[in-house]
């Protein structure tokens, strides 16, 4: 069944008008194209005057708290950021923001995908940066020496967006790729040589994302990373705590409860979206997980 309702993902600036409200006098530190790439303190930014339900955005958004905690959801997990951290949210990532905090300060920087492709960039660049990727790991640590450099690159690119009159691309690619350079030298990566468990199971949680409209199946991934389903699992299962089924559950409850958020579309037309043909399997696999039914849930969402 196909539907003409579009799924909702938030632009920069839809996200803003609906979060922090039209009347906002920090709309005006919005350029018309912020919504391309902006980079600002976030203490003049973050004051949201409603949570954020779970909701994906077409940039990638890279937070750097430089004192106090900052606090949202990715996925089903929530992440704290603390001093001299960052959290990056891919494009496309269901993030969601529960409690609304004001007491933190850094910088936050989003940006089109597309703006690191170009002179200084490629396509293929994401593959060099695990953070970009929604299968990543989204925290970096930052040593104490390093959030100094970090702090100067992320202050330039704030003073590139605020001064300049029309903003250099070139010169932002340049010093994004130094910015994620920078965050390299922090991450926590499976070494070169990692255990074989460890680099298949990055490799099927890739894989999840863009299958999961179509493909629920362990056996399905175990194919296309050619192993056994029974060796994809004790992999998984050794190196997240979670089998590679529920992975896979996960990923499509939540993609379920963004839609039941985010969208009109009918239970059956939900079911459809993540890949169940029968809505009554689909309600039964909701409820068996959320203690409720999907019908129920939507309910549950409207009163609150």
């Amino acid at each position: 069944m196909e539907t003409s309702e579009k799924i909702k993902t938030y632009g920069a600036k839809g996200f803003r008008e609906k979060f922090l409200g039209l009347e906002n006098p920090i709309h005006k530190l919005f350029k018309t194209n912020s919504d391309y790439f902006f980079c600002l303190k976030i203490e003049e930014i973050m004051q949201l005057q409603y949570p954020v339900p779970p909701s994906k955005h077409d940039c990638h958004t890279l937070i750097f708290i430089t004192s106090g905690t900052h606090i949202l959801k990715l996925g089903f997990e929530e992440c704290l950021t603390n001093k001299n951290e960052i959290i990056v949210v891919p494009a496309g990532q269901i993030f969601s923001i529960e409690h609304i905090n004001s007491k933190h300060s850094g910088f936050i920087c989003q940006f089109n995908p597309d703006i690191l492709i170009g002179k200084y960039g490629n396509i293929d660049i994401i593959n060099d940066f695990d953070f970009l990727k929604i299968s990543g790991n989204p925290k970096i640590i930052v040593s104490e020496k390093d959030a100094a450099f970090i702090t100067n690159i992320l202050s330039r690119l704030e003073v590139e967006y605020l001064e300049a009159e029309k903003i250099n691309l070139d010169l932002i690619q340049t010093y994004l790729m130094t910015l994620f350079c920078e965050m390299n030298r922090n991450t926590v990566k499976i070494p070169k040589g990692g255990t074989a468990a460890e680099v298949l199971t990055a490799r099927f949680r890739e894989l999840i994302y863009p299958n999961i409209k179509t493909n629920h199946q362990v056996n399905h991934y175990a194919s296309l990373l050619n192993v056994t389903p029974n060796h994809l699992n004790k992999s998984v299962k050794a190196i997240t705590g979670k089998s590679a089924t529920s992975w896979i559950d996960e990923t499509i409850l939540l993609e379920a409860k963004y839609l039941l958020y985010q969208t009109t579309l009918s239970v059956s037309e939900i079911a459809m979206q993540v890949g169940h043909e029968d809505q009554s399997y689909f309600s039964r696999f909701f409820k068996k997980h959320e203690a409720m039914s999907p019908v129920q849930y939507r309910k549950m969402i409207d009163k609150s």
